[in-house]
C-alpha cells in the first residue's frame, strides 16, 4: 500500500494533485525548441510561442486529469489521497473538466497551423496526444505494460521539442533532434522515479512498471546511468559540432541529478521515504532544460 504522506484534511493535498511544478514538463520542450529556432535563424515570433506555451498546459491538464480518470476505473489510486477524483468524488466531472482543457490546447495549435497555413504542427501535436491517451486510456493501457516511459520519451521529447522549433521555422533541424533526446530523456526520468514508492499498488493492479519488472535496487542503479546520459549526450553533441560550448551550462544542473540518485539509491525501499523523488526529477528536469536552452540563446548577439 502506498504510504500517505499528506492528511485528506490538509490544504496541501490539492496542491499534491494539481502538481504545479510538473507544469515544467509542458514548458521545456517549447522553451528549448524556441531557443534553438532563435539561435539559428535570429528571430522569435513571440505571439506563436506564448500560444504554444499555454496550449501545451491546457494540454498536459487534460493528460493529468485524464489519467486520474483512468486510474480510478482500474482502481490503482484507491490509496492515492491527492487523486483529483478521489477529492471530488466525482469521476464525470474530472473527464469532461479534462476534455475541456483538451480542446482549447488543441485549439490553440490549430490557431498556429492556421497562421502558418501548414498543418504540420498540429499533426505532431495529435500524435504526441493519441501517445499520452495509449499511456492510460483504454484499452491501450500502455503504462501498465510498462511502456511509460518510452512513450513520455517520444512524446515530450523529439515530437513535442520538434514542434516547437517547426512553429517558429518551419522547417526541420538536427540540432533540435540532439535537443530533443536529452529534453526526452530527462522527462522519462520522471515518470521512472515515480514508480518507486507504489509497487505494492502497482502489482495489486496488474501495472508492470519498470521498477515493478527490474525491482527497486536495480531501478536505482539504472536511474544513475540515465542521470548520467544527460551529461554524456551534451559532451557529445557539443564534440560533435550540433551544439554551441555554452550547452554545458547544463552542468549546473548536476547538482540536482546527484541529489536524485543518492537519494533513490538509499531510499529506493522506503516508499515513505523515496516518494519526493519525482519531484527531485521535476527539479532536475526544469534546471537542465532552462540552461541548456539558455546554451543556445547566449551566444546570440
Amino acid at each position: 500500500m502506498t504510504t500517505k504522506l499528506i492528511e485528506p484534511s490538509n490544504s496541501k493535498l490539492w496542491l499534491a494533485a494539481i502538481k504545479p511544478p510538473m507544469y515544467s514538463v509542458a514548458i521545456i520542450p517549447i522553451w528549448v525548441g524556441t531557443a534553438i529556432a532563435f539561435a539559428e535563424t535570429k528571430r522569435i515570433n513571440a505571439p506563436i510561442f506564448s500560444t504554444f506555451l499555454m496550449a501545451a498546459i491546457l494540454i498536459l491538464a487534460w493528460l493529468n486529469l485524464s489519467n486520474d480518470v483512468f486510474d480510478a476505473d482500474t482502481g490503482i489510486d484507491k490509496n492515492k489521497a491527492h487523486s483529483v477524483v478521489n477529492l471530488t468524488g466525482n469521476k464525470t466531472l474530472i473527464f469532461w473538466l479534462s476534455n475541456l482543457f483538451l480542446a482549447l490546447g488543441v485549439s490553440g495549435i490549430f490557431a498556429i497551423s492556421w497562421w502558418q497555413q501548414d498543418p504540420t504542427v498540429i499533426w505532431l501535436v495529435i500524435v504526441c496526444c493519441i501517445l499520452g491517451y495509449s499511456y492510460q486510456g483504454p484499452p491501450f493501457r500502455l503504462g501498465y505494460q510498462g511502456l511509460g516511459e518510452i512513450i513520455c520519451f517520444f512524446t515530450f521529447g523529439p515530437l513535442a521539442v520538434a514542434a516547437a522549433y517547426y512553429s517558429q521555422t518551419q522547417a526541420w533541424s538536427r540540432t533540435n533532434f540532439a535537443a530533443s533526446i536529452i529534453v526526452g530523456v530527462v522527462t522519462s526520468i520522471i515518470l521512472f522515479c515515480s514508480h518507486f514508492h507504489q509497487v505494492e499498488d502497482d502489482l495489486a493492479a496488474g501495472k508492470k512498471s519498470p521498477i515493478v519488472r527490474l525491482g527497486t535496487k536495480t531501478g536505482a542503479n539504472l536511474l544513475v546511468w540515465l542521470c548520467g546520459s544527460l551529461f554524456a549526450l551534451t559532451i557529445a553533441f557539443y564534440a560533435l559540432g550540433f551544439f554551441p560550448i555554452w550547452t554545458l551550462l547544463i552542468f549546473g544542473s548536476l547538482p540536482f541529478a546527484i541529489k536524485l540518485c543518492r537519494h533513490v539509491s538509499e531510499y529506493h525501499g522506503q516508499p515513505g521515504k523515496v516518494s519526493n523523488s519525482k519531484f527531485i526529477a521535476v527539479a532536475l528536469h526544469f534546471i537542465s532544460g532552462l540552461l541548456l536552452g539558455l546554451g543556445f540563446v547566449l551566444p546570440i548577439g
